[in-house]
């Protein structure tokens, strides 16, 4: 391939927002039954703006580049949009280059359940929020030391509090 093609391949992927981390909404929803945060669906509509249901309760994804935590850089703790629970220390997130906030480590192993993700013809790793089952991003290994992870996390998912 000569560089103008490549360049043409590269910029179509980053404007359709593609990418290893990409998920496309497959309409299954959380169970609700199994967390300690247990709202219905009309509840969880009421509460979150229409991206963050499409996010948190839908399975769906911000585009690649996009998200407000992309390029942040202030001190801090990363909570569930849904339900405020301790996800991600700022002091673990680095610049992956993916396109999303990623980060090398939870805050807790308790604060987020990994479940496998057979959609969209791949398996794959997703990341919930343990309280309340919101769909985050998805973890793999790829990332930095001390854990060689990149929990890759959509920005629309989370909430920022400044320590």
């Amino acid at each position: 391939m000569n560089t103008k093609t490549i360049l043409f391949l590269l910029s179509f992927y980053v404007i359709t927002g593609y990418s290893h981390c990409q998920v496309k909404s497959d309409k299954n929803t959380p169970d609700t039954n199994n967390y300690e945060v247990s709202k219905s669906e009309s509840e969880w509509k009421k509460e979150l703006t229409p991206e963050q249901y499409h996010v948190l309760r839908e399975k769906g994804t911000e585009y690649a580049f996009t998200g407000k935590y992309n390029d942040f850089k202030e001190k801090g703790v990363f909570v569930c949009a849904g339900c405020n629970n301790e996800l991600f220390d700022s002091g673990t997130k680095y610049n992956s280059g993916s396109g999303w906030p990623s980060f090398y480590k939870p805050i807790d192993n308790s604060s987020i359940n990994e479940v496998v993700d057979n959609s969209d013809g791949m398996q794959r790793i997703e990341v919930v929020c343990a309280k309340c089952g919101g769909h985050l991003g998805h973890v793999f290994e790829d990332g930095p030391k001390p854990t060689g992870l990149r929990y890759c996390v959509n920005s629309i998912s989370m909430e920022f509090r400044k320590k």
